[in-house]
């Protein structure tokens, strides 16, 4: 009976799905719930399981089609899988013609199977009958990534979660484990070439091809018993081979016990295995190697904090330099400089060094332009030119918000669970703002001709991640206290970096938030996304000083400053609405009356 795959439901606003790659083949066997293909959206990429255990009989839909949910994608036979039991045979019938000329001796028969596999890891041959290894998913908006490094070569041994390489996508640097233990038989993608997620890296084969992957080196010996025609014979003289002189005084069998010799040899050709990684260990001490590989990441991590590459001794594969590796650096840079800086206060602004800045790997190239590049250009290009998009800006004085935060904190993460970060203040004005302005909270309809005034305040949070930059909605934002919203902030943050995080989760913000400040920037002039009228930026707080309005009058003093900009669709919002609403946000944050909220 034919078990039918259809497409599920991934999210209220998912409608379709390309399929990216099939996890099986047809004629295999599949289990039930065991993953059967990928599925890529707009929203996220996931596997499809088997509904049912039997054999793969049919695919309807093949890799890089597109289908509506519900549409059927293959189908599932609960047959035997018989094709998988035919092939089981044909292998032991190849195996064994190899022992028929020594019937007599059964150790030549074990011996026979071994240099079989050592041609197929040679030639890539032996990847049916191994694990692939194949490029995962790296986040939403990651859909290749190029092969920087092999940590490991073809027949070396590797564990299970062992680094195998490394792959560095336009979003992130990172090493992919090893799927499964054994033997690395094939390399399928090499350095600096790029493959889709999803498409096969290398094949993992048994640990007892370990041996066969160095026999293949002498490999030419083989065809040397060949050309002497009395074969058979050599079985014969097999017992004789713990006899040196043996060799000596038969010419014609010297060749059979030779290889017999060498047989046991290669078994502990593990052994140089971790000859070869000896020389990774003093690499690690040459920290100072300019020629050593460090990826884009870890190199844009050590000029933000200021940390010297030639002066950080790597932890990773071959003293490599990871990125915890910088980290701990300039932890421990940081750890040091009160001293100096206590004894020379005044030296500190002089302290502040330029970053080094390398010359990117890209100049004078011409590359292909990502998908997901492509696609969020084209999605921006069209809200342009469908909306009529301008933008506001306020500036706000945050002192006392920050100041209350700096005393709640402590408390709070000891009540709550999380952290207290400003974001949560933020949130909580620009949802309380947005009730008394529907204009901002609000969608135009322009089929029907109508506007759509929400009675909620869904609203987007846009979370970086090493992964892909993703907005999680918190959904009634406008009915949660600080508490709350932090709580829905750090969950959300949590399941975009853990990649645990919904369709369902990232789709039905009806206003969203961006923290453009958090690298830095004073600004941004935020694009408003599809289905929205607007969209609030959050600028990088900084000290400066400022005119305050006192009952004595007015002063000057160093405040916490940071500036609000809502861009914002003209078609629906004047720029008096605008400012009406940067004005109200403005006035909550200023205030800062948040003590009863925060137990103060």
């Amino acid at each position: 009976m034919a078990v039918s795959v259809t497409l599920p439901a991934l999210g209220e606003s998912v409608t379709e799905g390309t399929v990216t790659r099939w996890l099986k083949a047809e004629g295999e066997r599949v289990e039930a719930d065991e993953p059967l293909l990928e599925v890529s959206t707009d929203k996220v990429d996931t596997e499809i399981p088997a509904p049912a255990s039997g054999v793969l009989s049919s695919i309807k839909v093949a890799e890089d089609e597109t289908v509506e949910v519900g549409a059927e994608l293959a189908l599932i036979d609960d047959g035997t899988g018989a094709p998988a039991a035919a092939e089981a045979p044909a292998a032991e019938q190849v195996a064994e013609p190899a022992p028929e000329p020594a019937a007599a001796a059964p150790s030549t028969e074990q011996a026979a199977p071994a240099p079989a596999p050592t041609p197929q890891a040679a030639s890539g041959g032996g990847s049916a009958e191994g694990t692939d290894v194949v490029l995962p998913a790296l986040g939403e908006s990651v859909t290749e990534g190029t092969v920087t490094r092999w940590l490991k070569q073809v027949g070396e041994e590797v564990t299970e979660d062992e680094p195998l390489l490394e792959v560095s996508t336009d979003k992130v640097d990172t090493e992919i484990p090893a799927p499964a233990s054994g033997t690395l038989l094939e390399i399928v993608v090499g350095e600096d070439e790029t493959a889709e997620v999803g498409a096969k890296l290398a094949v993992i084969g048994a640990a007892g091809a370990a041996p066969a992957a160095a026999p293949a080196q002498q490999a030419p010996a083989a065809p040397a018993q060949p050309e002497p025609t009395p074969a058979p014979a050599a079985p014969a003289p097999a017992p004789q081979a713990p006899t040196a002189p043996a060799p000596q005084q038969q010419e014609t069998p010297a060749p059979a016990p030779a290889p017999a010799a060498p047989a046991p040899a290669p078994a502990p050709a593990p052994a140089p295995a971790p000859a070869a990684q000896a020389p990774a260990a003093p690499a690690a001490a040459q920290p100072a190697d300019d020629g050593a590989y460090v990826t884009p990441l870890v190199r844009k991590l050590a000029a933000e904090n200021g940390v010297d590459l030639s002066t950080v001794s790597g932890t990773g594969v071959g003293g490599r330099i990871r990125k915890q590796d910088v980290i701990a650096a300039a932890e421990a840079a940081k750890a040091a400089a009160p001293a100096p800086a206590a004894a020379a206060a005044p030296a500190a602004p002089a302290a502040k060094k330029a970053p080094k800045l390398e010359a990117s790997p890209l100049r004078g190239q011409t590359v292909k332009m990502p998908r997901i590049r492509k696609v969020i250009g084209d999605n921006m290009v069209k809200a342009l030119h469908e909306q009529a998009q301008l933008s506001s800006v306020v500036e706000v004085d945050v002192t006392r918000l920050m100041k209350l935060r700096a005393r709640a904190k402590d408390a709070f993460a000891a009540r709550e669970g999380v952290k207290l970060s400003p974001m949560p203040f933020f949130v909580k004005a620009a949802a309380q703002a947005l009730k008394a302005h529907a204009p901002i909270n609000a969608k135009i309809n322009e089929a029907e001709g109508t506007i759509t005034y929400f009675d909620t305040e869904n609203i987007g949070i846009a979370v970086d991640s090493e992964k892909g930059l993703m907005t999680p909605v918190i959904k009634n934002a406008g009915d949660l206290n600080i508490a709350g919203i932090a709580k829905a902030t750090a969950d959300l943050a949590g399941k975009v970096r853990a990649s645990k995080i919904t369709p369902d989760e990232l789709s039905g913000a009806t206003f969203t938030i961006s923290n453009t400040g958090s690298r830095g920037a004073l600004f941004d002039t935020i694009i408003v996304p599809p289905g929205q009228v607007a969209i609030l930026g959050i600028g990088a707080t900084v000290k400066r000083p400022a005119v305050i309005e006192t009952e004595e009058g007015t002063v000057i003093g160093v405040r916490d400053m940071t500036y609000l900009t809502l861009s914002y669709d003209h078609r629906l919002v004047d720029g008096a609405d605008a400012a009406r609403y940067l004005t109200a946000v403005k006035a909550i944050l200023e205030a800062g009356e948040f003590e009863v909220e925060l137990g103060l």
